[in-house]
């Protein structure tokens, strides 16, 4: 299982939210790139970046961010916030993008994500499926679709999506634990060959504690974003590069 750390961006700085309020914002660095460096240091190779500001704004902003950390470390990262239009993937790939994550895009104009998985290929395109009592949250979370997060990610999975993160926003930045119930019903339900390739889970939201981790990798989690948790020393860097 991989272990993602997230660096959340506002203002070009390092932040982070509670179930995604930006009213609740705090800053953890001035320098997203003396983070990841930090991240890099401890054997991590791949990094989680969202783009607040982007989110808001309904197209990418903090890409000079993603520029200097890709051009100076050598982490994989996937990047997401506000990517809506060609031009917006452009410049994410171009900044140093590994794979881009789409979330708003692919429930408001599925022609368009679709397309994106064509010409990049599902290894660079992760379908966001943010989880808010079951539907879909989109807009930086401000919204809530209508579509029930598994049938959404089913239906995308006979798109050839292959890589999903999933927060559930109840638990984001509460630092309570993850919700492994969740995880484990969407890895299940997703599991049936009928659907194509099998997802590669990415859980997000909530993680608290090092002993988590082994619980997510068991039930099948490919991946695992953790936040919040490292910048309150809850988890360390030291015990992640024991995981890792």
């Amino acid at each position: 299982m991989r272990i993602i750390p997230a660096i959340d961006i506002i203002d070009g700085k390092c932040v982070r939210l509670t179930k995604g309020d930006y009213g609740t914002k705090k800053i953890y660095s001035e320098s997203p790139v003396d983070i990841a460096k930090t991240f890099e240091d401890s054997g991590i190779q791949y990094l989680h970046l969202v783009d607040l500001d982007g989110a808001k704004a309904n197209h990418i902003v903090n890409y000079k961010v993603l520029e200097q950390i890709a051009s100076k470390t050598s982490l994989k990262i996937d990047f997401g916030g506000g990517l809506k239009t060609n031009e917006d993937l452009h410049i994410a790939f171009n900044s140093g993008a590994k794979q881009i994550t789409g979330g708003s895009i692919a429930v408001k104009d599925p022609k368009t994500f679709e397309s994106w998985i064509s010409k990049y290929g599902a290894a660079k395109i992760i379908l966001g499926a943010d989880s808010d009592d079951g539907k879909v949250s989109i807009s930086g979370w401000m919204e809530q679709s209508k579509e029930s997060v598994i049938p959404f990610i089913k239906m995308y999975q006979k798109k050839g999506i292959q890589y999903v993160i999933c927060t559930d926003i109840s638990k984001d930045g509460m630092l309570e634990g993850p919700s492994v119930e969740l995880y484990k019903e969407i890895i299940d339900e997703c599991s049936n060959s009928s659907q194509g390739q099998s997802i590669k889970l990415i859980a997000s939201g909530g993680i608290s504690h090092i002993d988590e981790l082994p619980i997510l990798r068991e039930i099948g989690c490919e991946g695992v974003i953790i936040g919040k948790a490292i910048y309150e020393n809850k988890i360390t860097l030291k015990q992640l590069e024991k995981f890792v």
